[in-house]
């Protein structure tokens, strides 16, 4: 299901967030984790009942698994305390990196690896084998589950954390709630067992705050805005650029490129948003996922704003084990390439994402080996390099092949500049703007009019404007915001005749 539908905001919603307080105020706030279960599991399977063979299957065997290590776990605690009963108690700590629950915990990351290989990689393995062992094998054509990527990291996270020692006794119920949580179930945020379940079992989060609810609305209006009413007019250019690439020339080129970079933003930030929003609507606060990147400096900072929850996933799980930066700047080097390779893989089954993935790390390997010098930038002249760079890679990133992001770049080089195409003309003359500018003496000699005006309101946002989690932490629930939030609401739906999924649902 998805957020920017008729049935989700007009069906879904309501009945979720009535239904699960209604039952929570019984007191038996069981029924209440069951029904956001049920809730959770009917927004995952809208779209695929099949899914849900694949989420339940995931979450069950993951938990099989935790209770597998826990019961190791108080097996060596209670033969510690036997041994040693002069000790009122065995560090949890130093339970948790026991050999005896090491084995069961790398068992656990390699199924939820596996799982991911099978369905997300199987086929793109068997076409590497065949080109390169000249064989022919035929492919499986395995369906991606939606956000398997998501609710598997969030899983492994889960059951490493587990082997720590960081993780306390739950109940199934409670488990399955924490990983299936609609909000954040199919495009992140990655969450940490620590950040959500507390809330799920927290009772003073079971009634209705009509405070988090007018941030909730206020935040989901803000996101559905920037999907709807920017990320999908800039997602029609797009896609008509990157299916004819050899006619782009320079002038399309570049309008759609900077199209895909607005598309990708506002389309991802949107997400957050809305996630965001519905989390506060149910008392839940959920991380901060994604925090103006485009108003970064260095390449650094710009992935310490993008996407933060996996950066955190990748710091913590695989960055810090390997060494970090505690070994050597040749070492730290060595780490931070893998985890942007591992990133690459993660985005997708193609070679366009390992390319990608692979010039930014280069480039945050040159920009900590010459930290002084970038640092000793003009901040303007650092924010162009950074910006001009991750922009152009981002042709590999939406481009079907390699050899159609070279052509692209191409076109861009080429310098032949022609008038714009009408198809991007044509994607930007949206409804509302046709409303009060067409037939306009402007607007009928400047047609490109409605181009200049969609590109300079994205840049503006971008970098002139404040944040979702800043404006939400300045929120507050006054008519202002109230005609606000209610104006992009009815903006949104009016433009839903175009239901477009988001763009990391492919993730």
């Amino acid at each position: 299901m998805l957020f920017n539908s008729y049935i989700f905001i007009f069906c879904f919603l309501p009945i979720c967030i009535v239904g699960y307080f209604l039952l929570n105020k019984t007191g038996n706030y069981r029924l209440g984790h069951g029904f956001l279960l049920g809730m959770s599991l009917w927004f995952y399977g809208y779209f695929n009942p099949s899914y849900l063979l694949i989420i339940v299957s995931s979450i069950i065997i993951n938990y099989l698994i935790y209770k597998w290590m826990k019961t190791l776990q108080h097996k060596t605690l209670l033969e510690a305390a036997t041994e040693n009963p002069e000790l009122d108690i065995l560090p949890v700590s130093s339970v948790g990196r026991l050999k005896s629950s090491k084995p069961v915990m790398i068992f656990g990351v390699i199924v939820n690896l596996g799982i991911i290989f099978y369905f997300k990689y199987m086929d793109f393995f068997i076409e590497n084998v065949n080109a390169i062992a000249k064989t022919d094998w035929p492919l499986m054509h395995i369906m991606l589950p939606l956000g398997i990527s998501f609710f598997t990291f969030q899983q492994i996270s889960f059951i490493v954390d587990t082997y720590r020692g960081e993780v306390p006794d739950y109940g199934f119920l409670t488990y399955a709630c924490y990983v299936t949580f609609f909000p954040q179930l199919i495009a992140g945020p990655i969450v940490t067992h620590d950040e959500l379940i507390p809330q799920l079992r927290d009772s003073n989060k079971k009634k209705i705050n009509w405070d988090n609810m007018a941030k909730g609305f206020y935040m989901f209006a803000m996101g559905l805005g920037k999907k709807v009413l920017l990320a999908d007019v800039f997602g029609v250019a797009v896609s008509w650029g990157f299916e004819d690439v050899p006619s782009l020339k320079a002038t399309n080129a570049i309008l759609v490129l900077l199209a895909y970079c607005f598309q990708l933003y506002f389309d991802f930030s949107g997400y957050c948003d809305m996630a965001i929003g519905l989390g506060q609507m149910l008392n839940i606060d959920l991380p901060v996922n994604f925090d103006s990147p485009y108003k970064s400096l260095t390449i650094t900072e710009f992935w310490n704003r993008w996407h933060m929850t996996l950066s955190r996933f990748f710091t913590r799980y695989v960055y810090i084990p390997l060494g970090g930066n505690r070994k050597g700047n040749v070492r730290t080097y060595f780490n931070l390439f893998i985890v942007f390779l591992l990133s690459g893989f993660w985005h997708g089954a193609a070679w366009t994402f390992v390319l990608w993935s692979v010039l930014n790390g280069i480039f945050v390997i040159i920009t900590r080996m010459f930290r002084k010098q970038f640092e000793g930038m003009h901040p303007a002249l650092g924010w162009m390099i950074t910006q001009g760079f991750f922009n152009l890679t981002l042709v590999f990133f939406r481009a079907n092949t390699i050899s159609d992001a070279i052509e692209f770049i191409k076109q861009i080089l080429y310098v032949d500049f022609t008038n714009i195409d009408v198809h991007i003309l044509y994607a930007f003359q949206t409804p509302a703007l046709k409303y009060f500018l067409d037939g306009t003496p402007v607007t009928h000699s400047l047609p490109f009019i409605y181009v200049g005006l969609y590109y300079f309101l994205a840049l503006f946002i971008v970098l002139g404007s404040r944040n979702s989690h800043e404006l939400m932490a300045a929120f507050k629930p006054n008519l202002k915001n109230m005609l606000w939030t209610a104006v992009l609401i009815v903006a949104s739906v009016m433009s839903l005749s175009g239901i477009s999924t988001f763009l990391y649902f492919n993730f």
